[in-house]
């Protein structure tokens, strides 16, 4: 149900070994490649490209996408809240706490208001330390610090925010960066909205981005999706297609669980996704039990994407990539009654014939970035 499975000899992760993280100390990983594709997100480019979907314009539109979660992580000396720290621009809260009629009353209360504050999902799951990292990376010193958390935690939401999917089709691009960067921005909107309400009950909320913990398998014990070939959580209301936060509590909340809708028979069928990836990071074949090297994570059985490879990737093209989450089948528009029933049978013994009929209507066709601009321009757009 869940698409991976915990092994015996599991071992929790630290944040010094994410990829992002070892581009700043390893020099494996670090180059002049990577040192400039984060250097395109401060500053302008020295020449821009003429490629389609790197131009000013695009680079323009990208960085602008970030500019909230930015003004979040570059706030404080020593920290970079959402990224390595929780997001931190908090009031204390109120002194008293104030109880939930009951665990499923305070949950339902606040997934109407998660959604109320520009949530597209939300799910709820119980704390498991086994997906908190070991320990933070200082990104001044280089060096591992503490991860801190409050003690008696008891539960995580989880949020998921969606990404434009007009953008996502111009993958590989900067344009489609500007997805990525808005996810961030009201993914950082919403948590902390959240938090300081939670707060307000009297109850701890640590609203966190890509810090803390690991997203993907709270996100899928919380019920929002299951684990898909290229290492993201698929949903059913937006595929891969989401970026997604996390707020530790310890407010009395009743828990989701995982749910199944027949991704994992189909992504066993399905490796458009790495037949697509360009740094061939995606594994065409079965779950491994191994980590692929130092970013990878120990003692689980899944699919395990190549972060050195990806990363590589992003590196070269100076923007984050997202070919995959374009040419992903499950990537559609939920809200046409056509695509709800190629979900459905996509979930059946007739997945085989919903790939094919994917394959045939060219799903995941990339749309040229000069064309999304063009959509400005029309009537109604």
């Amino acid at each position: 149900m869940r698409g991976y499975e915990v092994l015996p000899d599991f071992e929790r992760f630290s944040q010094v070994d994410d990829v992002f993280s070892r581009s700043s100390w390893d020099d494996t990983i670090r180059s002049e490649q990577s040192d400039r594709f984060y250097s395109t997100y401060r500053r302008p480019l020295d020449n821009w490209r003429k490629a389609n979907g790197f131009t000013q314009r695009d680079y323009a539109l990208r960085n602008a996408s970030w500019h909230v979660s930015d003004i979040f992580t570059e706030m404080h000396d020593g920290r970079r809240d959402g990224f390595i720290d929780p997001l931190s621009t908090l009031k204390p809260g109120a002194d008293d706490k104030l109880a939930p009629d009951s665990p499923a009353a305070g949950a339902s209360d606040l997934k109407h208001v998660a959604k109320t504050f520009g949530a597209d999902l939300v799910g709820i799951a119980a704390f498991d330390e086994r997906w908190v990292y070991t320990e933070r990376f200082n990104h001044e010193t280089n060096q591992p610090k503490p991860n801190d958390l409050p003690d008696d935690l008891t539960s995580v939401i989880v949020i998921g925010q969606a990404m434009d999917k007009g953008l996502i089709q111009t993958a590989p691009s900067a344009l489609s960066g500007a997805a990525t960067g808005l996810g961030y921005s009201q993914d950082a909107a919403v948590l902390l909205g959240l938090a300081q309400y939670i707060r307000n009950l009297g109850y701890e909320a640590v609203p966190s981005m890509n810090d803390t913990a690991l997203a993907i398998p709270l996100a899928i014990e919380a019920g929002l999706g299951e684990y898909g070939r290229h290492g993201m959580v698929i949903t059913p209301e937006f595929g891969a297609r989401l970026r997604f936060g996390k707020i530790f509590t310890d407010m009395p909340l009743a828990h989701d669980g995982p749910k199944s809708f027949g991704v994992k028979e189909f992504c066993e069928q399905c490796d458009r996704c790495a037949g697509a990836c360009p740094a061939k990071a995606i594994p065409h074949g079965g779950p491994v039990p191994v980590a692929i090297n130092r970013s990878g994570l120990k003692g689980v059985n899944k699919w395990s994407v190549d972060g050195e490879a990806c990363f590589g990737y992003w590196s070269k093209i100076n923007t984050d990539c997202a070919i995959c989450i374009r040419v992903c089948p499950f990537t559609r528009d939920y809200a046409q009654a056509h695509n709800r029933m190629w979900r459905r049978l996509a979930g059946t013994r007739l997945r085989g014939l919903m790939l094919k009929l994917d394959d045939a209507l060219e799903g995941g066709k990339r749309l040229k970035p000069n064309a999304w601009w063009g959509r400005s321009n029309e009537v109604g757009a």
